[in-house]
């Protein structure tokens, strides 16, 4: 799938960073995401590559600064780093990861920004120390570093009206809204507008991400849904359904909202038909 999309043009392709499958069928299961990007910065020569997002709950925010930077450098410097609180408390209890309520994860998120921001951009040679809450770093040597100078970009998500615009505008060189409608995406790119402002930052890019089922007529679009669990009324309201033009209007909507970036999420990742259409249909007219 990813060579497909760097042999297409797209710009990037990320993951979503779950351990748990959130189908019907549980296998294979989920692969870890730091792990596949490794994998993949060593297949392919010019597509971005990222997570949408990685999980705060999963990993020490140490070892994850140290697993992001050698991505980076394994690419040569097309690391995108979308972070999030984490969410899904079934596969928490699966894995044995501890997830505490929300409060407490946003508190552990933000020192994780702070820690992980810090790490990649103390000067070579000088040391990173940190005294939180819940994190503590003595004298780190805060290597190695990432590829990309100061650090790679940092994307942060989500519809949250307080929390989650304070931290974009104070960390994050993106803000994405996963899954929503315009008028939900419309108040979060205000949000952090505002909170962008509030604290003299130039706006920060906008992205939106959408559901992907697209066709060249009403037998394969109904096709790719079903192929994905899902109804095409549905798809149509929630995500990036119908034929090509369909599409192309619904993403010209989002840019009329100020979204610069559209991540579209394809949910069977057998068939590549589906990327050639979006690139031969839709790319060039957005």
């Amino acid at each position: 799938m990813v060579q497909a999309a760097e042999r297409l043009g797209f710009d990037a392709f990320f993951r979503s960073d779950h351990y748990l499958h959130m189908g019907a069928d549980p296998g294979p299961g989920p692969t870890d995401s730091w792990v596949t990007l490794a994998a993949l910065a060593r297949e392919t020569t010019s597509i971005r590559l990222g997570t949408l997002v990685t999980a705060a709950t999963f990993r020490l925010p140490g070892p994850l600064a140290i697993s992001v930077a050698q991505v980076d450098q394994m690419s040569g410097g097309r690391v995108e780093f979308g972070f999030g609180t984490g969410w899904f408390d079934e596969e928490h209890k699966a894995y044995g990861i501890p997830f505490p309520p929300v409060g407490e994860r946003f508190a552990r998120f933000e020192e994780q920004l702070e820690i992980i921001t810090g790490l990649w951009t103390t000067k070579p040679g000088d040391t990173y120390s940190f005294e939180g809450a819940y994190y503590r770093l003595a004298d780190s040597p805060a290597l190695p570093k990432p590829a990309q100078s100061p650090r790679p970009p940092v994307i942060i998500g989500g519809v949250g009206a307080k929390r989650t615009p304070r931290l974009a505008a104070k960390f994050a060189d993106e803000y994405n809204v996963p899954f929503h409608g315009l008028e939900d995406t419309i108040a979060g790119f205000g949000r952090v507008r505002e909170a962008c402002a509030g604290v003299g930052r130039e706006p920060i890019v906008l992205s939106a991400a959408q559901v992907l089922c697209v066709g060249a007529d009403e037998a394969e679009i109904a096709r790719r849904a079903a192929a994905i669990g899902r109804e095409v009324p549905e798809l149509r309201h929630n995500g990036l359904a119908g034929t090509p033009q369909e599409v192309i209007d619904k993403i010209g909507r989002f840019a009329e909202a100020g979204c610069e970036r559209m991540y579209l999420q394809v949910l069977d990742l057998a068939d590549l038909d589906h990327l050639e259409l979006v690139a031969a249909e839709i790319m060039p007219h957005v």
